[in-house]
């Protein structure tokens, strides 16, 4: 029987803003409501999906709040908390597990491109400072620089609450080490939702995913569909919302899908600068995309 911590179908929860630019708590209540009917496994709030570097520690600590009380213990709410000054990283983590979080995505430092040393002393400050799980995030197309799988897995081997890695690279070989080389409790999640099908095949234990935000139901069947080896009913999914995996990235996450769940009715249409909403030729894709899956 696996020791794993973490598996299944986790959504990385995108932050509804009001017009006015503030945290739309209403819209992040309903949001989980949504998910708790979907049977998603586990809510990843304050992430990129999230917007993370627009929120203050204020505001992820009353996020993290509103979702644990809302989802009242029936599904596993984690957080972003990372950043890439390793003491501001300890910070947030420390904020987020005060706030109530399960577990803590911190995500590899970014722009200042440290050596591998150098991210393994990043996620050794966190793991000390913390007692509650850590999932690893290695993005390299947004962080500039790649955690090894070495890294990661002495990482895995020093620390029992390091416990995952969301693996959000496309590098087929480097999923394969982690595969192959875990240690029992570690978790290997993908965060590319055009790699569920192929990654779980893998023996992958789930996935973090954006598209989630849309279709909670159909990723979580997605995934439950390769665990039980029905391969022809997978394909059958991924080949159905293929496009609108796709469609997500058009522009920079999360605005894509943060206007398609506005046209679901679900959130308003609100981004926080730098992010700004979606060019009309991609909005036109989108919503014939949503039309075309019965989604609006």
């Amino acid at each position: 029987m696996s020791t794993r911590y973490l598996s299944g179908s986790a959504v990385a929860l995108v932050t509804p803003f009001s017009q006015d630019g503030s945290v739309d708590h209403k819209a992040l209540r309903s949001l989980v409501q949504f998910h708790l009917e979907a049977g998603t496994d586990m809510i990843i709030t304050c992430g990129t999906t999230g917007e993370s570097p627009t929120l203050s520690g204020e505001e992820q600590f009353e996020i993290i709040r509103t979702v644990r009380d809302e989802a009242a213990g029936e599904i596993m709410v984690a957080a972003g908390a990372g950043t890439n000054d390793t003491k501001h990283a300890v910070e947030l983590a420390k904020n987020a597990e005060k706030a109530g979080a399960s577990a803590i995505l911190s995500v590899a430092p970014y722009y200042n491109k440290p050596s591998q040393e150098g991210v393994y002393q990043h996620y050794k400050h966190i793991a000390e400072a913390v007692s509650v799980p850590i999932i690893i995030y290695n993005v390299p197309g947004r962080t500039g620089s790649n955690v090894t799988a070495s890294t990661i897995l002495r990482l895995a081997r020093d620390f029992a609450n390091i416990v995952a890695v969301k693996e959000a690279s496309e590098n087929i070989g480097q999923i394969s080490e982690l595969l192959e080389e875990r240690p029992a409790h570690f978790s290997v999640l993908t965060g590319e939702d055009s790699l569920i099908l192929p990654f779980m095949a893998m023996g992958g234990d789930g996935a973090i995913s954006v598209a989630a935000n849309q279709i909670p139901s159909q990723i979580k069947q997605l995934i439950e569909a390769v665990k039980r080896h029905d391969l022809d009913e997978a394909r059958s999914i991924n080949r159905r919302y293929r496009k609108l995996l796709k469609l997500n990235f058009v522009e920079s996450n999360p605005v894509p899908v943060k206007y398609a769940l506005a046209r679901m009715g679900m959130i308003e249409e609100s981004y926080r600068l730098p992010l700004v909403p979606l060019s009309d030729e991609s909005k036109k894709m989108i919503d014939l995309e949503l039309e075309t899956l019965g989604l609006v």
